[in-house]
Formats: structure tokens, C-alpha cells, sequence
């Protein structure tokens, strides 16, 4: 029995629910999702409160149920507030800064600027530097609508430069990631 798809999921004030054959659309402040529904799973809307339910009993259905009720309440979090993940440029020398076109463009050691254009629904905003421990960190904000694609964003970033482990000091992280410092050969 799924425990996550028995939940139901309540809606804000804001917030208004589409329901057709196969499919869920949510509006709200920020903007809008739509998402369709897999066989054998269906959503009940009653005064403003979502019930997902099953139609079988099969574990494909079961593994199912849960999964659409996740998805459902983050499409309707994510048009009343939004997501947002941070990453961390840190490395001397290593900076990131928002053009006017909206791209990422980001000095992380190469011989070259990587620029990075954000998909649709995607905004990205650089905050100032704050020294830690003697490292400049620079954050980098990512936030959207749509939770699968903030989340995606942000490991292409965090992919240009990942950090090093044999220098954790470099690299792009996320904000609170900790990377563990491996030692380097000994000398014989």
C-alpha cells in the first residue's frame, strides 16, 4: 500500500486544478504546469483538496500511485511558490555573473568562459561573493516552477566544473554539499 499516494494534497487559495481525461493543469501566481496522468491512476478534486487514486491492485499501479500524488503536490507548490536551489562557485580566480541575454557565464579555469543559456521557466541570478574560511564562495541561484527541471539545472551547472576531491577547494558545489579531501600519492 502506498502511504505517499493516500495522502491528499490541499490547495491554495490561489491555486486552481484542471482535471481532464488524462491529464492534471495547474494555475497559479507563478505560472503553470501540466502533467498527464498514467494508466491506471485518476484525481479527484473535492473542495479544494486532490485525492490520487488507483485503479488496481497490481504493484505497477502501486509504484505508480505514490509517484503521481509526488509529482502533483510539487506542480502545485511549485506554481503558488516555487523552487530554488543554490550552488557555490569557489576557487581562486573562479567567477560567475548573469549577462544581459540571461546566460550563466562562468570563469571556473578554463582557458575560456563556459556560457550557459537556462532552459524556458529557468532563472538564474548571481548573489555577492562572501568570504569562508579564506575562500571567495560566490553563490548562484536557480529557481523555477517546475521542481524536475530546477534540480536539473542545477547539476549541468554543478557538471561544468564539479569539485575536485583532491583540492576541495575548487570546483562548483551545491550550498551545504561537504566534499571529502582524498590524499594524493605518497612519495617513496
Amino acid at each position: 500500500m502506498s502511504r505517499i499516494g493516500l495522502k491528499p494534497i490541499p490547495l491554495p487559495e490561489k491555486v486552481q486544478v484542471a482535471l481532464e481525461a488524462s491529464s492534471v493543469q495547474v494555475e497559479g501566481p507563478k505560472g503553470s504546469l501540466d502533467w498527464q496522468l498514467p494508466e491506471g491512476i485518476d484525481v479527484a478534486l473535492d473542495e479544494n483538496v486532490l485525492t490520487v487514486q488507483r485503479k488496481s491492485e497490481l504493484k505497477h499501479y502501486k509504484a505508480l500511485h505514490g509517484l503521481a500524488r509526488s509529482l502533483i503536490a510539487n506542480m502545485v507548490t511549485g506554481v503558488s511558490e516555487g523552487f530554488e536551489k543554490k550552488l557555490r562557485v569557489v576557487g581562486t580566480g573562479y567567477r560567475a555573473e548573469v549577462n544581459r541575454e540571461n546566460n550563466l557565464v562562468l570563469d571556473v579555469g578554463y582557458s575560456h568562459a563556459v556560457t550557459y543559456a537556462p532552459p524556458e521557466g529557468i532563472t538564474l541570478s548571481v548573489e555577492p561573493s562572501e568570504n569562508i574560511d579564506g575562500q571567495a564562495h560566490t553563490p548562484i541561484v536557480v529557481t523555477g516552477i517546475d521542481k524536475q527541471l530546477v534540480g536539473q539545472v542545477a547539476a549541468s551547472i554543478r557538471q561544468i566544473r564539479k569539485p575536485d576531491t583532491y583540492k576541495p577547494c575548487k570546483g562548483i558545489r551545491y550550498d551545504g554539499e561537504r566534499v571529502r579531501d582524498k590524499e594524493g600519492k605518497a612519495a617513496v
